[in-house]
């Protein structure tokens, strides 16, 4: 019959299309993983930068000039940086909203956490505390200054959620009097030094705690209480990439593996970045905290910087919103805390201390986006306060010398709180 005869036709061409489905598995699994790395690597213009990982890690292998091998690290760090959010959102997008969200927020900022932890087993207290604070004020203000240039492209005036703004950034202040305590505290200590660092460490840990349970309530609240709230992100997220749907790409197994391989190759390119920053500081004449707050943020946000970004110009303000201020109370809650904690575990005197005029220049900060996002609108002019102020501290870290005695917060703190 012809009816019988056109549906084999048909089914003819599906066989010869796809011969794996005939091959034994072992025979398609070659072509498999090659199709999946392609896509892979297809996903973002970035990646192009990939050649210099292996040229990074042969650098540092080498013992290469130390400036060749922090440059070098520093660009293969930004592929990996994509790669790796690439990666947990495709593993996050199979695991439901629960799990997956757990996953973002523990992958969200894995490069500044390994680069951090790296840095931390190093002894380098002081790069760990600019790396932290610079990758809070980079997402709060630069990153949210450039959507809100973005967003006001188009449009005169941009609107979001302000609940979810606010609840965000009043955990953000949270994090700020964190950092404002033990400041104020070391300032008023009459003690000896030993002794006030012991309190001030005794501080820091138990601080750090709360901090991280304060994360998970968070959390909760996000996924379970109060996930209303975030409803409009989850729609927005669906629309933000046309060309293919989260989740599509890679399997759970394959996300994992792939999770599993970029981080081993941020670990190595990170231990030879900051095996080199003392010869950059050197030879430069630049500072550890500018390199800290200024320079390694740029690699371990680049890729989510762009994506706030091109969310922003598309209108979708509150994946935006979510992105800046979202990454930046991860850091705030989650990264910093954690690591005073593992210092603890490992024997590194990693506190909440930090100089007196970087705390000051966050208070500033947080009270400036606070300000900014409390109507719940965005326009132009409002990106450019957020970049000008960025671009003034920026410019402050530029000629803040490391081994700064802090004189001027201790005058501060006890003028400002001494006489309230």
């Amino acid at each position: 019959m012809p009816g019988l005869s056109n549906g084999h036709d048909e089914s003819t061409p599906l066989i010869h299309n796809h011969p794996s489905h005939n091959r034994p598995g072992w025979q398609s699994f070659p072509s498999s993983v090659a199709n999946i790395t392609w896509k892979t690597l297809a996903s973002n213009y970035v990646n192009v930068l990939l050649v210099f990982v292996p040229i990074g890690i042969i650098a540092g292998a080498l013992h290469w000039n130390p400036t060749a091998v922090f440059i070098l690290n520093f660009i293969a760090i930004v592929p990996l940086a994509a790669l790796l959010s690439f990666a947990t959102e495709e593993l996050s997008a199979k695991l439901g909203q629960t799990l997956g969200g757990l996953m973002n927020a523990t992958f969200g900022n894995a490069v500044e956490l390994i680069v951090s932890i790296v840095a931390l087993r190093q002894g380098e207290i002081r790069i760990v505390q600019s790396s932290m604070l610079g990758s809070i004020l980079s997402n709060i203000l630069l990153v949210l200054g450039c959507c809100f240039i973005a967003g006001g492209i188009r449009e005169q005036e941009r609107s979001f959620n302000s609940t979810v703004a606010s609840t965000m950034s009043s955990l953000m202040a949270v994090s700020c009097a964190s950092l404002i305590i033990p400041a104020t505290l070391f300032a008023a200590l009459q003690t000896s030094k030993e002794e006030t660092n012991a309190n001030i460490l005794f501080l820091s840990r138990g601080t750090a705690v709360i901090l991280l349970i304060l994360y998970i309530m968070y959390l909760y609240f996000q996924l379970y209480s109060h996930a209303s709230l975030f409803d409009v992100e989850s729609q927005e997220v669906e629309g933000v990439e046309g060309e293919y749907k989260e989740g599509d790409i890679l399997s759970p197994w394959a996300a994992g593996v792939a999770l599993i391989v970029v981080t081993v190759m941020v670990a190595v390119c990170a231990e030879y970045l900051v095996g080199s920053i003392d010869s950059i500081v050197q030879t430069a004449h630049i500072s550890k905290t500018f390199v800290g707050l200024v320079l390694l943020p740029i690699v371990g946000n680049a890729a989510e910087h762009v994506t706030a970004v091109v969310v922003a110009y598309k209108g979708k303000m509150d994946l935006a919103i979510n992105v800046a201020i979202g990454s930046s109370m991860q850091i705030a809650l989650f990264v910093t805390p954690f690591l005073v904690i593992l210092g603890w575990i490992i024997h590194q005197p990693m506190t909440l201390h930090f100089q007196s005029f970087e705390t000051v220049v966050f208070f500033l900060s947080v009270l400036v986006v606070n300000y900014l996002i409390q109507d719940g609108k965005s326009n132009y002019l409002e990106g450019a306060m957020c970049l000008g102020t960025y671009t003034i501290i920026a410019l402050a870290f530029y000629v803040y010398p490391d081994d700064a005695k802090g004189d001027f917060g201790n005058k501060f703190f006890n003028n400002f709180f001494g006489h309230a």
